[in-house]
């Protein structure tokens, strides 16, 4: 009658690690499409679509919880040492950070409800539509660094979080300009100026997400001076 050995036990323990690691891709995945519909819910007035996003945060915040019971479960069990704790620590993080992102998409969504019916010009979106885009992008390198665990595209995602602060200040301030030019411009642009400030606060997790994939590859915490050289670098 077949034992169960030691390899059966590193077996089942690094499968363990692999549905940990999927967990977070999965929950990644569906926070992009949140971020994309919150978006798409915004710039279209489309009431169906940012009910459909509100209500898939309840699955976004399941999925956390998941993590963390898989993750706080395997470190009771099997009291990892080294690299295979700094992965599960991790992935408690990277999944905190995924759930304010979520919850950041439920903003945008939320908001475009409270926009329907109110005059707005086109150019109006056109900043909200680029910061978008680039935040997204951030979303996407830094979890593409996180589960390839690419220290250097992690650093590039940290040094590209100036060009989102950047661009929140630029927003900020022609918003700002079409509530002085007319006042019927001050309700719509405020609801905006809170739609800014969601997806700069997304800037914000993703440049989280790419600092502990930094520190999963390298057992390091990644510092200004390390995200400077590397800008230094490029620039030569």
């Amino acid at each position: 009658m077949p034992t169960s050995g030691p390899e059966h036990i590193v077996s089942s323990y690094n499968d363990e690690l692999v549905a940990l690691a999927q967990s977070i891709a999965e929950m990644g995945g569906q926070v992009e499409v949140a971020i994309e519909n919150g978006t798409k819910s915004l710039l279209r007035l489309d009431r169906e679509l940012a009910d459909l996003t509100i209500i898939a945060d309840q699955r976004i915040d399941d999925m956390q919880r998941k993590i963390d019971d898989m993750a706080v479960s395997m470190i009771a069990r099997r009291q990892p040492m080294a690299s295979d704790l700094r992965s599960i620590i991790t992935a408690i993080h990277v999944a905190s950070d995924l759930e304010r992102v979520g919850d950041m998409a439920k903003q945008l969504a939320r908001r475009s409800l409270k926009l329907e019916g109110l005059n707005l010009q086109p150019t109006f979106y056109n900043g909200v539509k680029n910061m978008t885009n680039l935040v997204l992008r951030q979303i996407k390198d830094a979890l593409d660094s996180y589960s390839s665990r690419d220290s250097a595209g992690a650093i590039e995602v940290c040094n590209r979080d100036d060009e989102v602060d950047a661009m929140y200040t630029s927003l900020f301030r022609e918003l700002l300009t079409y509530m002085m030019e007319d006042p019927r411009n001050i309700t719509p642009c405020t609801h905006l100026l809170f739609c800014a400030k969601s997806l700069e606060r997304i800037g914000d997790h993703a440049t989280n997400i790419a600092e502990r994939a930094y520190y999963l590859q390298t057992g390091k915490q990644l510092t200004s001076e390390v995200v400077e050289l590397h800008r230094t670098q490029i620039k030569a």
